[in-house]
């Protein structure tokens, strides 16, 4: 019970028994908690000022052990945040004592954007978009994702090598106009 609190465990995820095997377990990226490691740096100076606090040392006291346990939580929780792909769909699991599973096989992927903002090119992270024909999806953002473009190519590998997309083969003749 206690490893579950600890790690995702998204072995037990897999259906072992089709034959589904991870190709890519994909953590967040350092910058999704970068905020919270911050907030526990700060939490030291906070402690500091019980001394000049005086009588009032609970003050600093209170917001120190907020500011320290808030982070703390925070980063375990972007800790347990798994995406998922494996050779036939794309999983995320998150959540530390209530995990949710949300799942999207690889024939249902129609679309997959990826928005770079200018820090996520900086350090290289990147958020996914899924599309699928369907309208409620348990599996649409997938955010902090690092190295995006080998993971797109990752995703793009799998539906091919799964047979799901026609490969295009130009014809001979369409090569001579060129």
């Amino acid at each position: 019970m206690l490893a579950r609190l600890l790690e995702p465990q998204v072995e037990r995820h897999l259906l072992v028994d089709e034959g589904e095997i991870i190709v890519d377990e994909v953590r967040k990226h350092w910058a999704a908690s970068i905020g919270w490691y911050l907030l526990l740096a700060a939490s030291t100076p906070i402690f500091a000022l019980m001394i000049p606090a005086g009588r009032f040392f609970w003050l600093p006291l209170a917001a120190g052990l907020a500011a320290f346990l808030t982070s703390i939580w925070k980063i375990h929780v972007v800790h347990m945040d798994r995406f998922v792909v494996t050779n036939m769909r794309v999983f995320r699991v998150h959540g530390v004592f209530n995990q949710m599973l949300a799942t999207m096989p690889m024939t249902r992927i129609l679309d997959i954007s990826l928005h770079r903002p200018l820090a996520g090119q900086i350090w290289n992270y990147g958020h996914f978009t899924f599309e699928s024909a369907a309208q409620d999806q348990g599996l649409r953002d997938i955010r902090f994702v690092g190295r995006p473009e080998e993971r797109d190519l990752t995703i793009q590998r799998v539906i091919q090598r799964a047979g799901l997309r026609r490969t295009m083969r130009p014809s001979e003749k369409a090569d001579a106009d060129y």
